[in-house]
């Protein structure tokens, strides 16, 4: 055959797989633009609104106004934190409670452990509102806490548990407890066993087994559910605001403050956007630190 017979052929299956590259794009993009569309209304366009307003100050004239009151005023650094104090101390509580749990469930056999699953979602089927007010029964100063406690003896006055930093962590942690667990119990149940029983095998106790094999291959659902649980608590408003009893301001209650005080939406636009920055911070340092594309698509 001559050469130039052969580079036309291959100049035509060239040009052809090109073609079917493309008419797949094309079907890829015609099938994926319901999703970006919608992408683009409920996060694009208010994002990019939010951004656009904080520039804004009380004057309707563009400049720096809102965001140099967050660097002149100390309550502004005292509001980021104690927000990021809360969501701290509600990921940390919620590992400490939250991985026993897990592994108690990934122990179970699969017909118990899908019924004691349902104590950890039953939370979802409730209202968070009523949850959080059920917590404010309990935790006042004559309520079911109290009043059991100085029954018993354990103390003989009412003690605050509510419209403070403790009520406030109770109520976060019972609320964002299955966040964690959740993640954690699946990566708990693709750890293979039977590393656990090679590790006996060659003279592990079970206490050596348990930290240095287990918890090591339950790092990654660890670390992702502490990434959804921190991230949640950075914008979480109900809770802190019944049981903190305005004792512990957070972000999302200071900008609902203003736009109810003030009407002011440029302050409360850049208060959202450094919030938003900050949060992308997180995950960005999480990201490299803990490797968070092998975490998300299940590697060990």
């Amino acid at each position: 055959m001559p050469k130039s017979l052969k580079n036309y052929e291959a100049n035509l299956n060239s040009n052809a797989l090109e073609l079917a590259r493309k008419k797949e794009q094309f079907l890829l993009l015609g099938l994926t633009s319901p999703a970006l569309l919608a992408i683009c209304l409920i996060i694009v366009i208010p994002v990019g609104w939010l951004f656009f307003m904080s520039f804004f100050g009380t004057s309707g004239e563009f400049s720096l106004e809102n965001y140099q009151k967050m660097l002149q005023y100390k309550s502004y650094a005292r509001v980021f934190a104690a927000t990021f104090k809360v969501s701290i101390l509600t990921t940390l509580l919620c590992i400490i409670i939250g991985y026993p749990l897990a592994y108690f469930l990934s122990e179970l056999p699969k017909k118990y452990a899908g019924l004691f699953m349902l104590t950890v979602l039953l939370p979802f089927w409730t209202s968070l509102l009523v949850r959080t007010y059920a917590w404010l029964v309990i935790l006042q100063r004559k309520g079911l806490i109290n009043n059991f406690a100085i029954e018993y003896g354990l103390w003989e006055t009412p003690i605050k548990l509510v419209h403070n930093l403790n009520g406030t962590l109770i109520g976060m942690v019972h609320i964002m407890l299955p966040f964690l667990v959740l993640p954690l119990y699946g990566a708990m149940k693709r750890i293979d066993r039977q590393t656990i029983q090679a590790a006996a095998n060659l003279g592990a106790t079970p206490i050596q087994s348990f930290w240095q094999i287990f918890v090591p291959l339950s790092l990654p659902g660890v670390v992702a559910g502490s990434l959804i649980v921190f991230v949640l608590c950075l914008g979480f408003y109900v809770t802190p605001a019944v049981l903190g009893g305005g004792k512990v301001i957070l972000v999302s209650m200071q900008i609902t403050a203003i736009l109810q005080d003030q009407f002011n939406w440029g302050a409360a636009s850049a208060l959202g956007v450094v919030l938003l920055i900050a949060t992308f911070a997180v995950l960005a340092v999480a990201s490299r630190a803990f490797k968070l594309d092998n975490i998300m698509f299940g590697k060990q």
